[in-house]
């Protein structure tokens, strides 16, 4: 069982409870114990694509952290909490509303590359301790600016009341390491209010989405039904950007053995090494050299 499970997480599950719900699938079909991990953390009130990856496709894992994604959210105005979003308290308030034509206005300062705050309750490191465990212990966590880029930001829809806008939904295809919720605080700062985020929903990430995505209930169908092979991508899904190179069987041996190769006449870069359908390696070719990046520990059956 080498490949990926994309799952539509729901509304209030972890990532790791995700994790830990397709190992019990996994096990449930008769599929044994497999190496299993995610593609990048979704927050428990976040829904959508979530990248589960099984055996073998683990070790690409990495690369889903590093893709871009994109994500569906809306901010409502009004209203700051701790958290930046519906979990947490109430810090400030604003009776300011902005109207769509301010909002549409204001996209592109926050479109490019831009320097955002995380979230202080967030995963991120300080002094070996979790920002979210010190916040959650009432101390000020200073959160340092970073650096990210968000490729694009559109309006999908709004609701308004007489005062304005109620609340905003909007699109935003964004670079690894962004945060959302620090995205819908300085966009409803810079319109002169305050606002919170009251929904997530990824709809891509890397080269999956939504319509890769399958539900729990569906993965538990095919768990009961010993299908869950169905429910499940190739390794190289996760490497469609990647273009693949052919080696011969010789060569493929060569590559699981750490070995560099000689001679290749390929474009430099990033190549996926395959022998006939099996993928033996994630190479890096340069100078006409080709090194292993990330070996696969795959064989075909005849080798077996």
């Amino acid at each position: 069982m080498h490949g990926w499970i994309i799952l539509d997480k729901p509304h209030g599950l972890g990532s790791t409870q995700a994790v830990a719900a397709v190992k019990r699938a996994l096990r449930e079909s008769g599929a044994g114990k497999c190496k299993v991990g995610h593609g990048g953390t979704l927050d428990p009130l976040a829904t959508g694509v979530l990248p589960i990856a099984i055996g073998e496709a683990t070790k690409l894992a990495g690369r889903m952290l590093d893709s871009d994604k994109i994500y569906d959210f809306t901010i409502a105005f009004g209203a700051q909490t701790d958290t930046l979003d519906l979990e947490g308290a109430v810090i400030a308030t604003s009776d300011v509303r902005p109207t769509l034509a301010q909002v549409e206005a204001v996209l592109p300062r926050f479109t490019g590359p831009i320097e955002q705050a995380p979230p202080a309750y967030s995963a991120i490191l300080i002094d070996g301790q979790r920002a979210y465990d010190l916040a959650r212990a009432g101390q000020d966590v200073a959160m340092k600016l970073r650096a990210v880029s968000i490729h694009a930001l559109t309006v999908a829809g709004h609701d308004a009341d007489g005062q304005g806008l109620a609340s905003v939904t909007l699109t935003a295809h964004v670079s690894k390491g962004t945060y959302i919720r620090s995205l819908a605080r300085d966009m409803a700062i810079a319109l002169g209010t305050v606002g919170h985020v009251t929904m997530l929903r990824r709809v891509k990430a890397g080269p999956f989405g939504l319509d890769m995505a399958i539900s729990l209930d569906k993965l538990r169908d095919a768990a009961n039904e010993r299908a869950i092979g169905q429910c499940m991508l190739p390794l190289t899904t996760g490497l469609d950007d990647v273009p693949a190179l052919p080696v011969d069987p010789d060569q493929a041996l060569a590559l699981r053995q750490g070995r560099i190769l000689d001679g290749a006449r390929v474009a430099t870069g990033l190549h996926l090494a395959m022998d006939g359908t099996i993928p033996v390696a994630l190479v890096n070719v340069d100078d006409g050299e080709i090194r292993v990046v990330r070996g696969f520990n795959l064989m075909s059956r005849e080798d077996d």
